[in-house]
């Protein structure tokens, strides 16, 4: 069963509130007091000296569990929420690889669920270990890009992105956060440029709701449980506001969805899964047996869950 074995996060020390970031990209100030008053948007962390490589690296030497096991990790995936993050012919992820001696693994991207394809990269990586045959092996998850244009930084009428990165340690077979069921929704539907589409905006607005409801019920579902039995809900970080209406239809305690790094931190595309789990297991909010449950959507769309055992 697929388990992670440890996570790491690195969050930029530069910290922009969401006015300055604004201004920077032309948002209006309606935009901005949507932004803050309704989605509870205050701050995001930046790195804008710093490159994908950088941002990447901070993360993995943030990972003590890798040293000494480099030799163990056969797949080196790069979860990214962007299909392109770099001009050829740079490849962030080979020189990520190549700058830890991590010479006998597989290395690629991930890329078709935009910021929801952290957890798929989490189940591909299980399922190539599973495959590979070798108890002992490891496969080793990055995630976090640069917000280089307007469309990595802004989420139209949704939120603003940050540049937090993550590295996740996964094996075919673990003692404890062990991924109990994933289930994918995907709405082909809503491909396309939301910045430019009102119409098309409107209609993933709508059906984002009762999609991700959905989505959430059909995790819990799978893995045998209720929603009662789930001791947290750790989100993706686009902003407050949809998850208390998510908690109000559900009547899921709004009290156990970590929303922390909503403000503080910001939407960090593909990576917010293992910024928002890092985050609960430092501050004690998982006990050793407790079920909890990861979300995430991606424009395009894909809507994702995962429950996992801790």
């Amino acid at each position: 069963m697929t388990a992670l074995e440890a996570v790491a996060v690195h969050l930029p020390p530069r910290i922009e509130s969401i006015e300055d970031v604004g201004a920077r990209i032309g948002l209006t100030p309606r935009q901005l007091r949507l932004f803050r008053r309704f989605h509870g948007l205050d701050q995001v962390r930046l790195d804008p000296d710093g490159t994908l490589p950088d941002l990447l690296d901070a993360a993995v030497r943030a990972l003590p569990e890798l040293r000494g096991n480099e030799h163990r990790v056969r797949y080196l995936l790069h979860a990214r929420g962007m299909p392109v993050v770099a001009p050829y012919p740079l490849n962030p992820v080979q020189e990520l690889a190549e700058r830890f001696g991590l010479t006998r693994a597989e290395v690629f991207t991930v890329t078709q669920q935009a910021c929801a394809t952290s957890l798929l990269a989490v189940d591909l990586a299980g399922r190539l270990l599973a495959e590979d045959g070798d108890p002992s092996a490891l496969a080793l998850v990055v995630a976090g890009e640069k917000t280089f244009t307007r469309d990595a930084q802004l989420v139209p009428d949704t939120s603003i992105c940050a540049e937090a990165s993550a590295a996740c340690l996964v094996s075919a077979d673990g003692a404890r956060d062990r991924v109990v069921s994933y289930v994918v929704r995907q709405r082909p539907e809503f491909d396309g440029r939301l910045a430019e589409d009102p119409e098309l905006l409107t209609r993933y607005q709508r059906e984002y709701q009762p999609t991700m409801i959905e989505t959430l019920r059909a995790a819990v579902d799978q893995a045998g449980l209720n929603l009662s039995d789930i001791a947290l809900l750790l989100p993706h970080n686009v902003n407050q506001a949809s998850w208390r209406m998510i908690c109000r239809e559900t009547g899921f305690p709004v009290e156990r969805v970590l929303l922390d790094n909503v403000p503080a931190v910001g939407h960090s595309l593909a990576a917010d899964a293992f910024v928002n789990l890092r985050t609960a297991t430092t501050g004690g909010a998982l006990r050793p047996g407790d079920h909890y449950l990861i979300a995430a959507a991606g424009i395009g769309a894909t809507f994702s869950a995962m429950v996992l055992r801790h």
